[in-house]
């Protein structure tokens, strides 16, 4: 049995990798405080109980992610011949659960304290002897919840695009979900103190549906992407031009006289096959070769591409 090459990321990415790694447990030592500042100044407040949620649902895309980084290295074997590269996908999937369910969280929550028209209060506590409205506790645990999310989501996003790592890229986007949350939490919080009882639910009903979006936008992808649908790209979930180059290059090919090719996604790399009807049959296993080569040199995700002549096509696959 042929087992698939012990690769993951090309040396020149490696830099990128360890950053992205050392970036995801900060992240998690960063949630860990946030979680533990916001428990200790809940009160019974129930936009700072949103937050804690929020914190705690947060620290699933770090640990998918450094989880997922001890197996996709693994190298293959008869067991797994294609490698653990899925794992990466399985990462995802989970990472877009969390931020699907935080959206779904916000949105349910908010409703129901609008439709209750809940009048929530903040009291005072005692503090080096003087008497603090507890608001202002609230609002500086928020602030460490909210300031480092903005700093960490902007590091990760170029990382995500460079490794084709759409697990990072979904953490990215639940950093944004933090801050926008952990805003409207502060708005909320000076709107109850305004007397705005209805100011932190609207702010975070309205936030939610943004959230709800990204996070649907990456279940959709990531239970597409097990699906074996073809390769998109991580920012914008479109086609993946790669899929245009190999296309292009199996056109260019003097001895290829009809084709058609599927790729999938494993992971970070691409595994491909293409079906070939030979123009000649000179050299042919040679011609293979080379071409299948070519295509694999195209760029460092397409970790394998197969050719397999053909005697024809089926009339809707030829290219």
């Amino acid at each position: 049995m042929k087992k698939l090459a012990q690769f993951e990321f090309p040396p020149e990415l490696v830099p990128d990798f360890e950053k992205a790694k050392r970036l995801e447990w900060i992240t998690i030592a960063y949630f860990i405080s946030s979680a533990l500042v916001i428990f200790l100044a809940m009160g019974n407040s129930q936009t700072m109980k949103t937050a804690w949620y929020d914190d705690v649902l947060s620290l699933t895309p770090p640990i998918a992610f450094q989880v997922a980084s001890r197996v996709f290295m693994k190298a293959p074997n008869k067991q797994f011949p294609y490698g653990y590269h899925r794992v990466a996908n399985i990462a995802y999937l989970c990472s877009a659960v969390a931020l699907f369910a935080l959206g779904a969280f916000l949105v349910i929550d908010s409703t129901l304290s609008l439709v209750k028209t809940e009048h929530p209060t903040i009291g005072t506590v005692i503090v080096g002897g003087h008497q603090i409205w507890l608001g202002y506790l609230m609002i500086a645990a928020l602030l460490w919840s909210t300031i480092p999310s903005v700093i960490l989501g902007r590091k990760k996003l170029p990382l995500a695009k460079h490794l084709h790592e759409k697990n990072l890229y979904t953490d990215a986007d639940m950093n944004k979900a933090d801050w926008m949350s952990g805003i409207a939490a502060m708005l909320g919080i000076v709107g109850i103190g305004l007397g705005w009882w209805w100011a932190d639910s609207a702010a975070a009903l309205l936030i939610s549906v943004d959230i709800v979006h990204d996070g649907f936008t990456s279940l959709k992808q990531a239970v597409f992407d097990l699906m074996d649908q073809i390769p998109k790209t991580v920012a914008t979930e479109q086609p993946d031009p790669l899929l245009e180059q190999v296309r292009e290059t199996l056109a260019g090919q003097s001895w290829v006289k009809d084709f058609s090719f599927r790729m999938r996604e494993c992971g970070h790399i691409y595994l491909g096959e293409g079906f070939v009807v030979p123009a000649q049959e000179e050299n042919l296993i040679q011609h293979i070769a080379n071409t299948a080569q070519t295509i694999e040199q195209l760029n460092w995700r397409i970790q394998e591409f197969v050719i397999t002549p053909v005697p024809e096509l089926p009339d809707d696959e030829s290219a």
